[in-house]
């Protein structure tokens, strides 16, 4: 627990330099690249001083959303705060999809009522030199948000390249201005506009899916399951179910398969190893670990499981059985069947793999569980 706490302590130490980093070259840019569009009159360099300022803004967004998602649990909420980052990132999200509609509205207004810019030598460096800060600023705040698995910095990092091309189009449109005397600045603000809004589109619909809730990282799911199946008893790892409270913050619960002559005594210290394990290795809390019992011992069973299996997983969207029991004495099989959602109807395909089993097997008493394909089963 020690550990998890030092290395949330550094992450939000990341977070916070890389936003200070990123309010101090913002509000840089924006008093050069104002003062120079207001004496060139060029709405373009303006309008990038104003991006400027909604990205420190965005910045200063971080730092408090990451302050605050760093408290600790209380009773109000016992699992944290963490998914106030997502909040943070949803307001970046809501600033780029601001700078980018007053933008393409400005741009409009110029299209319609075209002004003759008037463009200098310094007014072109320091626009040369801000797409160069912005492109370096973007690739160091996106880096440091992917490491530290920061959706509010990864968002950042992304408009502050958004950025960098606004500044690119407007030195294209000033040096074609330069050489033809004809101004196309509205014309390309407008466009970079259109894809600066459809990146705080994409933006905010990617916060809201996390705030809806995923599945989780495949990857992670398969390590967490691997680590439950490191325990000798155990014959498989399934239902694996992840709640995220932030980033990097998860509970869950999993189901796993064990000897139907495993003791009670043998079944708590299973559980409580892999508890221990998942959340050494993974920083993952198990508030639930289910346990479905297993014929292993009898071969006719082993063969029965064999041809019940090959049956259910011919429907293609079939995708597992996992959890099976036959009981002798009530003639009655158990199992889960996993359906994926790229089915026409689960409940129709579940329906027909027990009318099947039923009549393959008459007199039998089948109790089927319908599973949810969770995003880390292949095949």
């Amino acid at each position: 627990m020690e550990d998890f706490r030092e290395d949330t302590a550094q992450r939000q130490k990341i977070i916070i330099r890389t936003s200070i980093t990123g309010i101090l070259a913002n509000i840089l840019l924006a008093s050069f690249k104002a003062v120079v569009g207001l004496l060139s009159h060029s709405i373009a360099i303006v309008l990038d001083a104003v991006n400027n300022l909604s990205d420190a803004l965005s910045s200063v967004i971080t730092i408090v959303g990451a302050k605050l998602a760093g408290r600790e649990a209380d009773k109000k909420h016992p699992f944290g705060y963490g998914r106030l980052e997502y909040l943070s990132s949803l307001g970046i999200a809501f600033i780029v999809l601001y700078a980018g509609i007053t933008s393409l509205v400005e741009s409009i207004k110029k299209i319609i009522h075209p002004e003759t810019p008037d463009y200098s030598t310094a007014s072109l460096v320091i626009v040369g030199v801000a797409v160069v800060v912005k492109i370096g600023l973007g690739l160091y705040v996106k880096s440091a948000g992917q490491k530290v698995n920061s959706d509010s910095l990864i968002n950042s990092g992304k408009d502050a390249l958004l950025d960098s091309v606004i500044s690119t189009a407007t030195l294209v449109a000033a040096l074609i201005f330069l050489f033809t005397n004809v101004s196309l600045e509205a014309y390309l603000g407008a466009i970079i506009s259109v894809v600066i809004v459809k990146a705080g589109f994409e933006m905010l619909s990617e916060t809201v899916s996390k705030l809806l809730g995923e599945p989780g990282d495949v990857e992670l799911m398969q390590a967490i399951k691997k680590t439950a199946n490191e325990i000798p008893e155990v014959n498989g790892a399934y239902d694996l179910i992840l709640h995220n409270y932030g980033p990097d913050t998860y509970n869950g619960s999993i189901h796993i398969e064990l000897d139907d002559d495993c003791s009670l005594t043998r079944l708590d210290q299973i559980s409580r190893e892999i508890g221990a394990e998942v959340y050494k290795k993974h920083n993952v809390i198990l508030t639930a670990i289910g346990i479905y019992s297993v014929n292993t011992h009898d071969e006719d069973v082993k063969k029965m499981k064999e041809e019940i299996r090959k049956r259910v997983l011919a429907h293609e969207h079939a995708k597992q059985i996992h959890g099976f029991y036959y009981n002798k004495e009530e003639h009655a099989i158990r199992f889960d069947v996993v359906i994926s959602f790229d089915a026409e109807s689960r409940h129709r395909l579940y329906e027909e793999i027990v009318a099947e089993l039923q009549e393959a097997y008459p007199g039998m008493d089948f109790s089927l569980g319908m599973d949810m394909d969770y995003g880390e089963i292949s095949g």
